[in-house]
């Protein structure tokens, strides 16, 4: 079953709010419990990390931005 527009909203914002720091916080003790690597590397496995998180709740955050498609004719309507 699909999620609704506002669930999905309401959903990516506890996701930016409490689950990305959550990560920020596992990845850098993670990171700290390696030690110190070479500069490269620890870019390398920052960034990576960075970009991993997202793909998960991808389909979550996916026109979360855009306007509520079930109200395309109350939008169409106030655009004119």
């Amino acid at each position: 079953m699909p999620l609704s527009y506002k669930t999905r909203r309401r959903l990516s914002l506890v996701i930016l709010l409490v689950g990305m720091p959550m990560y920020i916080l596992v990845v850098s003790s993670l990171m700290a419990w390696f030690g110190r690597l070479p500069a490269l590397v620890e870019f390398l496995a920052y960034a990576l990390l960075g970009i991993l998180w997202i793909w998960p709740f991808k389909a979550i955050f996916r026109g979360v931005g855009q306007a509520d498609p079930a109200d395309a004719k109350t939008n169409a309507g106030a655009e004119k």
